[in-house]
């Protein structure tokens, strides 16, 4: 009998530089029976090639694989005689891989968009994947099988694409619950496997550059900020004046303190005047990546190290629109903004490990800053230009998120027992200092002496300033361990223990200019620096008064102490079934934090305890060597997250709106069942065919209401009951074509072919009878905020994936077509029954080309990418019969890019 050790390798290849769990330690329970041409170890996609020929590419790929790839699964697989070594047929659940080798081939800056060419997956927002239509409350990510923090405010979950592709050697998708993974499993969880130890000492350098259609070369905006910001970092020009910092240290009160010191600080030329750029730049990056290996005698010991820099512009035109009546029929506001944003990422990536024997010991550390730069120019009218008056808004921002993650992990065998440590401290940050807005107004009335003319008087009448400063903090700590043993032949035996810790600290200070009794008109025509200015301040005693003095701040805590056990048999040959159950007891609070020294009126506090058993069970029956069934049902569950739990509003530049919290709300809970035929008809080969069903109790759901301003605010309740059902079909095929010719371009290549289709549909289950929590409001009729029958927010029915490739088997030269389709999806209910407000994404169609150079013994690769070939739009809107009203509508811009690496 083989050792369980020796299976591990095989299914996964290497270990990763920080692996979760056990990276799937194996167990054979008989002999292997003979090896056919598809049992060899699961090789990346580029190396199915024909089995008399050399595989170069494969090899190419193989090799870069070695230098970071692995796939992370927690717990045991069983390795039968007659199963196959590729993980997703292997695996006891519904597993989705992206390796390195797919990650390439879709050329994806980001591990988001590369994700969003899996079976069932869609990417909304900057980063936030939605697993089979439910949206990213219900999915979860993992770093190496620890779990991360968010840097943003509105949500617990962490955005994808913060995670450059350089330093992720795979990504798994698990879209049916197992217990060895946490308990808020909705849709799925994302397990992201950083880079592993490399088998031989390598430098790779890489640098690109990019244009955009819609950017590149023509006319956007952008203020000065610093000289710095090119890197992603200040140079201290947006720290708090001495003013300010005193204030926020004093706890007093912004009516109790002298307001104008704090004014005549915070605007300058460099942080408030927009300036008109007719050449934006072109965007550019670099990697650099190196890695070497040690003999230490009797262990090895490996170092991995990876560095990426990129500086990306993007400009909008967007239209903006809100409606006035229910039938859309008249328009309330009416604006069209230019918004330009300079996004720079910086990342860095540093492993260590040791194996001796088959035990390691491994030590991750990842770094990513992301800022944005964003300056932006609107005209348009409000309350239906009623007065006929024109606006005129410019905004300035600087948006830091950041994240700090580092990991230890050992994995030990013990007498046939796998012991699997793992301890993870992760920090993110997000810092928003100096948001500054300005409204500008021309009355156009002749009455007006300044009617003609924008002016801003600061009285929110005409005209206002706002700043505002937000800053996030949140830690998490957290530990695991997990133990599997072969009790029999055929049963393995699992069990494990986790817990994490996560504390966010967040506050969002916002202040209106104000002016004194003694302001002059004429003042109002300077721009923003000018009329801010410190003299000016001075001279006419222009305040602040603080909008957010209610609840400024808050802290949100969630602690959770979980455990499992699990067994794996193969009951008969080639029935396996995979049953466990996990328990969790988590503690959930949000409360705001006492910022003045006077207590004031603060919003509701929340605090959640609640103990669950989480059943699961899987049963694959293996119909032929290559075919098999599966089926799986469980208990999960999906808590509020934190800024949904605070009574407080927020602006989210992001997506335009207002949200505010709802403390009552309480956690959902979701019955998962799937249906699933697989057949892998050969290496890396595969055809699937899959339905599933979710019914979901108390889902937490957005909705739109109207405030005083007539501003809408989004707000959430809990729904009382959903349910969602779908299918998805998945099909990888390839096609050689040394057919074609005898001889030259073709007796190598092969065509390739990567096609899956997803159908979902939800409805919202509302009775006459049910009644839904508002905080402040108390239980009132669910029929107020959601109509039964309606579909999940975020839900799209259609989701497509294709891919259209050329390969070369004997070198690397691959020329993929990438066409993507998500039908439209809500993106919040409609206000003052007004129809919903849905995201039409529609078609999208890319073009990635790689070609290995091989120069002076040194070998390189070129890359080619084309993105949104047909141009397609950005479009959120509201329709009624024949009307329609624009919540966002914008050119998305095509974009080409080429990069070159060489590798030493």
């Amino acid at each position: 009998m083989a050792s369980p050790i020796r299976f591990a390798r095989l299914l996964l290849l290497s270990s990763a530089l920080a692996a979760p769990v056990s990276m799937a330690h194996a167990a054979a329970l008989a002999e292997p029976a003979p090896a056919r041409p598809d049992d060899a170890v699961a090789m990346p996609a580029a190396a199915a090639a024909a089995p008399d020929a050399p595989d170069a590419a494969a090899m190419a790929d193989a090799e870069a694989d070695q230098q970071g790839r692995d796939i992370s699964i927690p717990g045991a697989i069983i390795v039968t005689g007659r199963r196959s070594d590729n993980v997703q047929q292997a695996a006891p659940a519904v597993v989705s891989v992206l390796t390195t080798a797919d990650i390439q081939r879709t050329g994806e800056g980001d591990i988001a968009g590369a994700l969003s060419r899996v079976t069932g997956l869609s990417v909304m927002g900057n980063g936030f994947v939605y697993v089979r239509g439910l949206g990213d409350r219900y999915s979860s990510a993992l770093l190496n099988g620890s779990p991360l923090p968010s840097p943003e405010p509105l949500r617990r979950v962490v955005p994808l694409d913060l995670f450059p592709t350089n330093v992720v050697a795979s990504s798994l998708v698990q879209k049916s619950y197992s217990v060895n993974f946490p308990g808020e499993f909705g849709g799925g969880v994302i397990n992201l496997t950083t880079k592993t130890i490399p088998t031989e000492s390598f430098v790779t350098v890489k640098g690109g550059v990019g244009l955009d259609s819609e950017t590149t070369g023509q006319m956007g905006y952008t203020y000065y900020g610093s000289s710095t910001d090119w890197t992603g970092f200040d140079n201290g020009n947006r720290d708090y004046t001495p003013a300010l910092k005193a204030f926020f240290a004093s706890g007093e009160r912004i009516g109790d303190v002298d307001s104008v010191a704090i004014a005549s600080g915070l605007v300058t030329g460099r942080n408030a005047v927009v300036q008109r750029n007719d050449n934006i730049p072109a965007n550019f990056s670099a990697e650099l990546t190196g890695g070497t290996r040690f003999d230490l005698g009797g262990a090895e010991m490996g170092v991995i190290a990876s560095f990426g820099y990129s500086n990306k512009w993007r400009t909008r035109e967007i239209t903006q629109q809100t409606a006035q009546s229910a039938d859309l029929s008249t328009v309330d506001t009416a604006f069209t903004k230019v918004m330009t944003d300079n996004r720079i990422v910086v990342n860095g990536l540093l492993g260590l490990g040791v194996e001796f024997g088959d035990n390691s010991i491994r030590w991750t550390n990842l770094y990513v800053r992301d800022t944005l730069k964003q300056a932006s120019l609107a005209h348009g009218v409000k309350n239906n230009s009623i007065l006929g008056a024109d606006y005129m808004d410019q905004s300035t921002a600087w948006y830091e998120r950041q994240l700090f993650d580092t990991q230890l992990v050992g994995e030990f065998e013990i007498s046939g027992l796998n012991v699997d440590l793992r301890a993870a401290y992760a920090n993110s940050q997000r810092e928003a200092p100096y948001e500054l807005d300005f409204e500008y107004v021309r009355t156009n009335q002749a009455a007006d002496p300044y009617g003609a003319y924008y002016i801003n008087l600061l009285d929110r009448q005409r005209g206002k300033a706002v700043a505002a400063f937000s800053d996030l903090n949140e830690n998490l700590y957290s530990f695991g361990a997990d133990f599997s043993y072969e009790v029999a032949p055929s049963v393995v035996l699992s069990a494990g223990y986790a817990l994490s810790d996560t504390k966010r600290i967040s506050s969002r200070r916002e202040f209106q200019f104000n002016p004194g009794d003694d302001f002059v008109d004429g003042i109002g025509l300077w721009r923003p620096d000018f009329l801010l200015q410190p003299a000016v301040v001075n001279h006419y005693d222009i305040g602040l008064i603080e909008t957010t003095e209610s609840d400024p701040s808050f802290t949100a805590k969630l602690n959770i102490d979980a455990g499992y056990g699990q067994v794996q048999a193969d009951l008969v040959e080639g029935l396996n079934v995979t049953a466990g159950v996990r328990y969790e007891r988590a503690m959930q609070s949000v409360e705001p934090t006492r910022v003045f020294n006077t207590s004031i009126n603060q919003g509701g506090s929340t605090l959640l305890k609640k103990d669950y058993w989480l059943p699961a069970i899987t049963i694959t029956y293996e119909v032929a060597p290559d075919m098999q069934l599966r089926a799986s049902g469980s208990k999960t569950i999906a808590r509020p997250q934190f800024r949904e739990l605070l009574n407080q509003s927020f602006y989210d530049p992001e997506t335009n709106r207002t949200y505010l919290g709802n403390p009552t709300l309480r956690d959902s809970v979701l019955y998962n069942g799937e249906a699933r035929f697989e057949w892998y008809f050969a290496r890396d080969q595969r055809f699937s065919l899959a339905g599933f069903y979710k019914k979901i109790d108390n889902p937490i759901e957005a909705y739109v209401s109207i405030q005083s301003g007539n501003d809408p605010i989004t707000g959430y309740a809990n729904a009382p009951e959903a349910r969602l059902y779908g299918a998805e079909v998945e099909l990888q095929k390839y096609f050689p074509l040394d057919g074609l010719s005898d001889g030259g371009f073709f007796v190598s290549r092969r065509a390739v072919l990567v096609a899956n289709y997803t159908y979902t549909r939800s409805k919202i289950r509302v009775g006459a009878d049910d009644l839904v929590s508002i905080y402040q409001v108390g239980d009132v009729a669910a029929t107020n905020y959601f109509t039964d029958g309606d579909p999940l927010t975020g839900q799209s029915d259609h989701l497509v994936n294709l891919q259209l490739g050329l390969e070369d088997t004997d070198s690397l030269s691959q020329q993929t077509l990438l066409l993507t389709y998500a039908s439209k999806r809500v993106t919040s209910r409609g206000p003052g029954g007004t129809p919903d407000i849905y995201e039409h994404p529609g078609f999208n169609l890319d073009f990635v080309m790689r070609q290995g150079i091989r120069l002076g013994g040194i070998d390189s690769e070129l890359k080619l990418e084309a993105r949104n070939l047909t141009g397609r739009k950005f479009r959120e809107y509201q329709e009624s019969g024949a009307n329609r009203i624009y919540y966002n509508l914008y050119k998305l811009g095509t974009s080409v890019s080429a990069s070159w690496s060489v590798k030493f």
